[in-house]
């Protein structure tokens, strides 16, 4: 599966800590990230990160071609929200496409754990039949 996993500044920490808690989940998928996210998450596990622009310079949008072109099959988005975003209109664009694309998006730690708890078990393999057709 290829999974993305972006951050806002203050929620940076919190996906670094649940890369490290869910490495061996990680490890067996492919991982993308927008820009300093992705870099801080290799140097704290040993898991490879494909990394994009920063999300203020584009790196949602990158994400979001690949949802469009049915590339993604997980997003994990910490979005802080009490910090007003610069590019929210981006963030908007991700979700609709996710929601038109039937993409499971997760917000918050909350959702991200159960979502990796039923990758784990197999419950997204779903995911691979949309990938046929």
């Amino acid at each position: 599966m290829k999974i993305a996993l972006i951050a806002h500044d203050r929620k940076k920490e919190e996906i670094v800590q649940l890369a490290m808690a869910y490495e061996t989940i990680f490890q067996d998928h492919e991982l993308f990230a927008t820009g300093t996210t992705g870099q801080r998450i290799m140097e704290a596990t040993s898991l490879t990160v494909t990394r994009f622009l920063s999300g203020p310079l584009g790196g949602d949008q990158q994400i979001g071609a690949m949802i469009a072109r049915n590339e993604m099959d997980l997003i994990i988005f910490l979005r802080d929200p009490l910090t007003a975003q610069p590019h929210e209109p981006d963030i908007l664009a991700l979700l609709r496409l996710c929601d038109v694309h039937k993409i499971p998006f997760a917000t918050n730690m909350g959702t991200a754990e159960i979502l990796l708890k039923a990758l784990e078990r197999g419950e997204l393999d779903w995911r691979e039949v949309v990938h046929k057709e």
